[in-house]
């Protein structure tokens, strides 16, 4: 039964779903509630890309195609908004001409919210916004193990003279103590290895690889059962990289690698992760002007649906696969 000091998503019968403000799935901007569990966050800064710019309006595209996201979740059977306070906190406050004032700036915003109580579900941007996520979550939870969706590594270590930038936010958490080395994950490897060497800086950094061809020669189940083996029974962030998914499922990225894997791929994973610790999360990389059809901005949306909806969701009974 709904706690009925919830409020969810807009009710109003007279106002279609494709009308009005666009908050994350129709939910309550953060001023109308008390207090939130889970606090949505647009997160609109790209300064730390290397490639194509332009995922500071990812926030605003995500929101978007997040209009037809539904209260029900019937492959969890789960209610979402009815059991926890979710809201859409607005975009975080940052500029994009210094990004180590950017980075300071989301840490202290992040950490505000942590400090309320409220765990986080971002939206980016691009993938430097991890670095900050972590420090505040640690700051909180104690060293993460992260599970990480993406085409790329980002353990490099500078790139044109920056240290902190799209590629380097796992190595710097690492190199902060923020992660628990014995504990990290990457799914969905492909692209972007210039060196040997990068993949035993990897390894430095806590980090194992399941890559994108392993999905086509085993099951959602093993790769999840190796995804929770590997992060034990600790605090979980999970990182998603809307790249991780292939061109043909998520053209509007920044940094697009082919052999890529499904959205029913990616999904039918995450489906699998109910019972994890989630201490927050993030997806990231959503490039508006290169997107067709919204393809990418609804593979975002229902992604981070999926996040906020494993969020204190039991384990089934009967084993990780249920």
């Amino acid at each position: 039964m709904a706690n009925e000091h919830i409020i969810g998503q807009r009710d109003d019968p007279g106002m279609p779903r494709y009308g009005g403000i666009a908050t994350f799935a129709l939910l309550p901007q953060a001023h109308a509630v008390e207090h939130a569990d889970i606090a949505v966050v647009g997160i609109p800064f790209d300064s730390g890309t290397s490639f194509r710019p332009g995922a500071r309006f990812g926030p605003a595209h995500v929101r978007e195609h997040s209009r037809q996201l539904h209260p029900y979740h019937f492959m969890h059977d789960a209610h979402p908004f009815r059991d926890r306070q979710v809201v859409d906190a607005g975009d975080f406050r940052v500029g994009p001409y210094d990004i180590e004032a950017a980075v300071a700036s989301i840490h202290a915003q992040a950490r505000s919210l942590g400090e309320q109580g409220t765990r986080i579900i971002a939206i980016g941007g691009d993938h430097t916004i991890a670095l900050p996520l972590l420090r505040a979550a640690a700051a909180q939870h104690g060293p993460l193990a992260v599970l990480h969706f993406d085409a790329h590594l980002d353990t490099w270590d500078t790139l044109h003279g920056a240290s902190i930038w799209h590629g380097s936010p796992f190595r710097r958490a690492a190199e902060e103590g923020l992660l628990d080395l014995e504990h990290c994950q990457h799914v969905g490897i492909r692209g972007g290895v210039y060196d040997p060497s990068e993949l035993e800086d990897d390894a430095q950094a806590g980090f194992r690889i399941i890559t994108s061809e392993e999905f086509g020669r085993r099951t959602p189940e093993s790769i999840a059962e190796q995804i929770r083996a590997r992060l034990g029974s600790g605090p979980v962030y999970i990182s998603i990289d809307i790249d991780v998914l292939d061109p043909a499922h998520a053209p509007g990225t920044g940094t697009p690698e082919v052999a890529g894997i499904s959205t029913r791929e990616l999904f039918a994973v995450l489906r699998l992760l109910r019972g994890l610790p989630i201490v927050g999360g993030d997806v990231v990389e959503v490039l508006p002007a290169h997107d067709h059809a919204g393809i990418t901005g609804l593979a975002a949306a229902h992604t981070a649906w999926e996040l906020l909806t494993l969020i204190d969701l039991p384990a089934r009974e009967g084993g990780a696969a249920g």
